[in-house]
């Protein structure tokens, strides 16, 4: 397959970190381009990996060479450059969420679907196998019937002026962490989730959620807690429990490539460590890209509008964050 070629919106940390250095290792897409609002950092941010820098995010669009944009903007700048993307004829992978607002998602989907463009919002930890396993498992009958799960992502707090923190830029723990235990819980248990409880925190001296805590529960009765954070300790973990036993995971949502995920299976009979093989999520995500865009379409369009959805009612459950 002919790599795509890829140009990169904007210049977040989470693409000159972990995004670019993928994309080079690639064969399966091409590094064209890197566009900036301000020239001197597209071209930092270009001169290592011998693409070209463009200075805005327009003219970018306009390039016919370029033929997918990946978008790392901040949150609230998601939907009108996802949708000039689009229009611009690009196909887009853009940062999580894609948006927080379930009508802009549905439409935006709907025009790539319209366009026969593939949009598919980044949400690495999808990628890795270890979650496949975790899903064998219950379906295997491992832990017998799911009665519970529980997940947690927190993170350290970050520098003052962080675009984490600026509510004008869509900030805020839930929409940065609280997309992670959420979107494992749908991975997990269904899209069929609904909201049961939620609360919000804003740490003094912030302007939004630095934290955060919801209840959902699925038709099937199973209760899902959610706990996420942007000044905490570091935590990345979920667990399923059953009716016979348990499955639990840490490292589950950013594991480096070189690190072997451990999953922990109790039951009746003793606890056993299951070691899983090194993965690099970030390579598979771009490559799953890659075949949606060959196929045009985009790939769980639905999970990310139900995501999008539950976002909506985490936030009314909570009335905002106190």
């Amino acid at each position: 397959m002919t790599p795509l070629r890829v140009a990169v919106m904007g210049c977040a940390d989470i693409a000159a970190r972990r995004v670019l250095p993928a994309i080079a290792r690639s064969d399966q897409v091409e590094l064209v381009a890197v566009a900036s609002r301000d020239a001197a950092k597209a071209e930092a941010t270009a001169r290592p990996y011998g693409c070209r820098p463009v200075h805005g995010y327009r003219r970018l669009l306009e390039d016919p060479e370029v033929e997918a944009v990946y978008l790392p903007l901040p949150c609230a700048l998601h939907a009108d450059w996802v949708e000039a993307s689009l229009l611009a004829g690009k196909h887009v992978l853009a940062e999580k969420p894609l948006t927080p607002e379930p009508e802009r998602t549905a439409a935006l989907f709907a025009l790539a679907h319209e366009r026969g463009l593939a949009l598919m919002e980044n949400i690495m930890f999808l990628h890795h196998p270890l979650h496949a396993t975790v899903s064998g498992l219950v379906a295997q009958g491992f832990i017998g019937e799911p009665r519970s799960f529980r997940a947690e992502f927190t993170v350290p707090r970050r520098p003052a002026g962080d675009i984490r923190y600026q509510s004008a830029l869509g900030g805020g723990a839930l929409l940065d962490t609280g997309v992670y235990p959420l979107r494992a819980a749908i991975q997990l248990l269904g899209a069929e989730l609904t909201t049961v409880a939620a609360t919000l925190v804003r740490g003094p001296g912030f302007e939004v959620d630095t934290g955060g805590a919801a209840v959902l529960r699925t038709p099937e009765g199973v209760i899902v807690q959610l706990a996420f954070g942007l000044d905490h300790g570091y935590r990345s973990a979920y667990e399923l429990a059953g009716t016979h036993g348990r499955i639990s995971v840490d490292q589950a949502f950013t594991p480096p490539a070189d690190h072997e995920p451990v999953l922990r299976l109790e039951q009746r009979s003793g606890t056993e460590e299951r070691r899983s093989p090194a993965h690099d999520q970030v390579a598979s995500t771009l490559a799953a890209f890659a075949r949606a865009a060959a196929a045009g379409r985009s790939p769980d369009a639905h999970l990310s509008m139900r995501l999008a959805a539950l976002l909506h009612d985490v936030r009314e459950h909570a009335g905002g964050p106190s």
